[in-house]
């Protein structure tokens, strides 16, 4: 097993420093993979899944907090409705200047996938291939309905407790960060078109057939839009959360196709 060396990184930016990891192989080679987090995730909820996809492609992963979640600073006020396109320009450039990267590979899973899609299309000449788990690529009832019952669950006495151990006091930030922006009307009318019909690198969309948060139509949408090649992939049995659900598949999908 590829001996990999772990680092932790802190990210100074005009609304505070973020928090980020590294996992290096010994003689790492090709475009490092930059994983960006889902709604309620962070660099620990990645749980071993940077480390083993670090073995398996002998390459760099770097993983890191957005703004107001795990252990970046707080964010200084509520999400604007454009929160998805300007992670590109915001926390993503900072990770790219910190770690010098002139090449990277864009990996991200649900909303944090839609923002791989954007940093693929706002960098085309560094993003060498883009990978989206579980992506959204618009607002759909499913979606909808799952953050409603995702936000009953949350108001069960202790349920909040789950969400402090990563983000600490900025729990209730981070789940209404989601829930509030997901569910207003002002959110309504996102898509993710323009900036798809923009990605000009190898696409792989990995998506579980039983997730519930979103249907094939967003994989089938990502694969359709992007102007490079793309390949679409739909685990069987696997809800919102491959690399956890299915992670043996997932990993061995990311090996292959990334060669």
């Amino acid at each position: 097993m590829t001996d990999v060396h772990l680092q932790s990184h802190h990210i100074a930016t005009p609304q505070g420093l973020l928090f980020a990891q590294s996992w290096t192989p010994e003689q790492p080679h090709g475009a490092a993979l930059v994983l960006l987090h889902d709604s309620l995730g962070c660099v620990a909820l990645w749980r071993d899944f940077p480390l083993q996809l670090a073995q398996a492609t002998g390459r760099t992963v770097i993983a890191y907090d957005r703004l107001g979640f795990g252990a970046s600073a707080a964010h200084p006020s509520t999400l604007p409705t454009s929160f998805v396109a300007d992670e590109a320009r915001q926390g993503f450039a900072a990770v790219l200047a910190h770690f010098g990267l002139q090449t990277f590979v864009a990996l991200g899973h649900s909303v944090g996938g839609g923002m791989a899609v954007c940093c693929a299309a706002t960098y085309p000449r560094q993003c060498q291939a883009l990978i989206t788990i579980a992506a959204q690529t618009f607002v759909q009832e499913r979606t909808l309905t799952g953050i409603r019952q995702a936000q009953a669950e949350f108001a069960q006495p202790g349920a909040m407790d789950r969400l402090a151990r990563y983000h600490g006091a900025k729990a209730h930030w981070v789940l209404h960060a989601w829930t509030d922006t997901w569910l207003s009307q002002a959110f309504a009318h996102w898509r993710l078109d323009p900036f798809l019909q923009q990605v000009q690198c190898p696409t792989l969309a990995l998506h579980g057939e039983l997730d519930e948060y979103g249907t094939a139509i967003h994989p089938q949408t990502i694969a359709a839009l992007v102007q490079g090649p793309s390949s679409l992939h739909l685990l069987a049995d696997c809800g919102h959360v491959p690399h956890k659900q299915a992670l043996p598949q997932t990993l061995d999908l990311i090996k292959t196709w990334i060669k």
